[in-house]
């Protein structure tokens, strides 16, 4: 029972269901990269490249063996490099658009943290810390002048 309580507390909390969008946004992102890749980006490259299909590019190992019946008795064995190269381009398309969106939100969240720029507003918890800090400060000043007329 105390797991089945620590899975509630935990499924509630805000942190599985950001993660749980942000792994469905995800996926459906790495498809529209899929697509982008696929049918935009390469078809231009096949072009400059007399026509070559990058996906269908590999190293055969093994040829397949059929036998007198033409069923396939040996399946092929090879090294399907062209569909690694696609895939490369897949993870560097999406791995530049992630530091994009990643250095956005860092800037925004860099502007927002700064109490003295006022054309964003300051959360609330630092606004809290930029205040418990001036009254830190005050109370030093009042201990200082107290200290010194001693």
């Amino acid at each position: 029972m105390k797991l089945l309580q620590e899975f509630k507390e935990f499924a509630v909390k805000g942190n599985m269901m950001d993660m749980a969008i942000g792994i469905i946004i995800g996926a459906s992102f790495n498809s529209v990269i899929d697509v982008l890749v696929k049918k935009v980006l390469l078809p231009p490259l096949s072009l400059l490249s007399n026509g070559v299909n990058l996906e269908s590019k590999k190293m055969v190992l093994r040829e397949a063996q059929k036998n007198m019946l033409g069923e396939l008795t040996i399946e092929e064995v090879s090294i399907n490099y062209g569909l690694f190269i696609e895939t490369l381009l897949d993870f560097l398309i999406v791995g530049f658009t992630v530091f994009i969106i990643v250095k956005f939100v860092n800037r925004l969240n860099k502007k927002a943290e700064d109490p003295k720029d006022k054309s964003v507003s300051t959360p609330k918890n630092i606004q809290l810390l930029v205040n418990m800090n001036s009254l830190l400060e005050e109370q030093n000043e009042l201990l200082k002048a107290k200290a010194k007329k001693k």
